[in-house]
């Protein structure tokens, strides 16, 4: 199985949403974040991948048919070469509503020591996301420049017959729209609140 779709937003973008509403139009399993936890040797293939090092990206996606979020979003630009005929959904949000998001869940998860069950996943967020995505500075003016100038990379290197700028807000229809199937009768997936971030997080102390 190779990707058919590629979420290229940054976390707290409406990610986990998105995956769930993917999967329900058929493109699934969708990886995510959530997806290394239960794969834990797949945190020691992101970490070689972030420090350059060749990945198979068919062998790490065996089994999945899109992807969303971090880790995969730090590779953007490598997995759209690699899988050339995927559909990219671009997740963005108005950025300091993302900011407030993103300082209240994730960046407090990247602060945090991490317990010796996680610590490989721990070390390879921090690398990827700490490290090469933020340059080390989690605060406000430094992350709001670069979830700016991330949103401005994809607009200006992925043409728009090959991406959607999406909004969860949206729901279904521009979705659907954009990957040419049915609108479904339920209502579109609201998840990952601030709330039950911070509760997942604290799971794992």
């Amino acid at each position: 199985m190779v990707l058919k779709v590629i979420g290229t937003g940054l976390g707290r973008t409406g990610t986990l949403s998105l995956k769930q509403a993917l999967e329900q139009l058929g493109f699934g399993p969708c990886y995510h974040m959530l997806e290394v936890f239960p794969r834990p040797e797949h945190a020691g293939i992101w970490t070689r991948a972030a420090r350059g090092e060749k990945v198979d990206w068919d062998a790490l996606f065996e089994g999945f048919c899109a992807t969303v979020d971090w880790p995969s979003v730090r590779f953007w630009r490598e997995l759209i070469a690699h899988y050339p005929d995927a559909k990219v959904i671009h997740g963005a949000r108005d950025a300091e509503s993302w900011y407030k998001s993103f300082s209240q869940t994730i960046a407090p998860a990247l602060e945090r020591d991490a317990p010796d069950s996680i610590k490989p996943w721990s070390d390879m967020v921090r690398l990827a996301i700490t490290e090469q995505t933020f340059g080390g500075d989690l605060g406000r003016e430094n992350a709001i420049r670069v979830y700016h100038r991330h949103n401005e990379e994809v607009a200006r290197e992925i043409p728009v017959s090959r991406r959607l700028d999406y909004d969860a807000a949206g729901g279904w229809e521009p979705l659907c729209r954009f990957l040419n199937v049915e609108i479904p009768d339920t209502p579109f997936p609201k998840t990952n609140s601030t709330d039950e971030f911070q509760a997942r997080s604290n799971a794992r102390k």
